[in-house]
């Protein structure tokens, strides 16, 4: 027997089945149609996407059948939902976070409320990427479509629901809705009536980890998984990323490094607002109960492939690109600094406007210094909202990095440099799906608890140990990096 994870990203889709021991039994991945980017406009085809998580699961089920998958359970992006009828029909795409539309009716919200008052109820901050403005713009601009939909559901969610599981709202994508009580775990109904919603339209939500049904003997058939599989309620992709990288506890921080580098730390409490909006910090529930996450992020993924784009596109092609150009670095700290707003930043600043900037260029400077400066200035961006998370009481001891970017060494390095504690890469570095197998483990009691889960399917690569001499200069660094922002922002964005 195995356990399948399934994890649906903006660009692409992956399944894995995991036997009980940990091991990878087979993978399949399918890459996305682009979204659509006519002006105004970022939606994804919700039914290609569908017909390619068929694909990875039947892929994965043809290879699995010495070990049949006995539950699943989905990972997905954050805020993106799509609307399904009754009969779990596809009615219409996907707009993702990223496309402009509803930004009226955040700022209608904001101005009803008020930041800290909303806070209390749904520790975010307002803002237009959430899914209450795209629901609001929807009933406002589609209202044929909005009436006909039964359900608006997100991917991890939606995929439950096609396969046969009820329509539920797992509390980690219900959290990003902006309609979400974090304490009570239910639609509030004061947020509702101020977007001008309709509850009904929303799954009704229940924990990651629920069970909430059986495949179905027809789309099993159609896919060649086992009817009754279990279907186990997903969540967040950093959420289940946290999990598959052995977050199981609080103190525990993961650093995804892809196209967004997205540290999450997990923590058993929830701080107080005014300290967290002071840092520009969410509060989110995690996929495992009782603990809740943040997210710190920022495009560092987007910059070292813009860099590769523009300063190498003359080197031959490969799967060790990087490793080639990482060659190039110098072993010490550059002498430059890179603001690291070439694209829309994260928190604290949230920038929407700013540009980017390479500071002390010389006619000597080299290829290999550029790189690791954004290496450095991309990391100097999260020390403060890892270091106002400490002063909470929410530190951490070590990192664990995942994604594409944890295959770089010399980029661990920097980090631990930088931070000043170990960065730990995990033997899997795609942490999602291995994050929603586990979970759909634990949930069916195949596996015991989030210790066991860890100890059996995380095990550590390779740890990277600061090196003190480095870090003390990385500090001194780090304050020339804090006056940058002030001293080029308004300038750069005048520009």
């Amino acid at each position: 027997m195995s356990l399948l994870g399934i994890d649906v990203g903006t660009t692409g889709c992956k399944a894995a089945a995991f036997s009980l021991d940990g091991r990878e039994l087979a993978g399949a991945y399918r890459e996305h149609p682009a979204p659509r980017a006519a002006p105004g406009r970022a939606e994804l085809d919700a039914p290609a996407i569908w017909e390619n998580v068929k694909a990875v699961i039947a892929e994965v089920a043809a290879r699995t059948s010495a070990d049949p998958v006995t539950a699943l359970s989905v990972s997905s992006m954050g805020e993106a939902v799509v609307p399904v009828s009754r009969d779990r029909r596809i009615l219409g795409n996907s707009i993702l976070s990223s496309d402009p539309r509803g930004a009226e009716y955040a700022r209608e919200l904001a101005a009803a409320i008020g930041q800290e008052d909303f806070y209390r109820i749904n520790p975010n901050l307002i803002g237009p990427q959430y899914t209450l403005p795209k629901l609001r713009w929807l009933r406002e601009h589609e209202p044929e479509l909005y009436r006909r939909a039964d359900k608006f559901l997100y991917w991890a969610d939606l995929v439950a629901f096609l396969l046969g599981g009820e329509a539920r709202a797992n509390f980690t994508h219900a959290n990003r809705s902006l309609l979400f009580d974090l304490r009570a775990g239910k639609w509030s109904e004061r947020l509702v009536a101020l977007g001008g919603l309709d509850a009904e339209k929303l799954g009704h939500p229940a924990p990651s980890g629920t069970v909430v049904g059986e495949v179905a003997p027809a789309i099993a058939a159609e896919i060649g998984l086992p009817a009754g599989a279990k279907i186990v309620l997903g969540g967040h992709d950093q959420c289940c990323n946290s999990l598959g990288a052995g977050a199981a506890a609080a103190g525990r921080t993961v650093c995804g490094i892809g196209t967004y580098e997205c540290y999450t730390p997990a923590y058993a409490r929830i701080p107080e607002p005014a300290a967290m909006i002071g840092l520009g910090l969410n509060v989110e529930h995690h996929v495992l109960p009782g603990l809740y996450v943040s997210f710190l992020y920022n495009p560092s993924g987007a910059l070292v492939r813009w860099f590769r784009d523009t300063f190498a596109a003359g080197m031959a092609p490969g799967p060790d690109i990087y490793d080639r150009l990482s060659a190039e670095m110098p072993e010490e700290p550059t002498s430059l600094l890179t603001l690291p707003s070439f694209d829309v930043t994260g928190p604290p600043d949230y920038l929407a406007d700013a540009r980017g900037l390479i500071a002390g260029l010389r006619t000597s400077t080299t290829r290999g210094e550029i790189l690791k400066s954004i290496m450095e200035s991309a990391t100097f961006h999260f020390v403060a909202g890892i270091e106002g998370l400490r002063a909470l009481g929410m530190g951490t001891s070590e990192m664990v990095a995942t994604g594409g970017g944890a295959k770089s060494d010399r980029w661990l390095q920097i980090k631990a440099d930088i931070f000043g504690v170990p960065f730990v890469r995990p033997r899997t570095t795609e942490c999602s799906a291995l994050g929603a197998a586990m979970l759909a483990g634990l949930a069916t009691g195949r596996l015991r608890d989030a210790g066991e889960a860890a100890a059996r399917f995380v095990a550590a690569e390779r740890r990277f140990e600061p090196d003190p001499a480095r870090h003390g200069r990385y500090r001194e660094r780090l304050e020339l990096f804090r006056q940058l922002l002030p001293l080029a922002g308004g300038f750069l964005r005048r520009l």
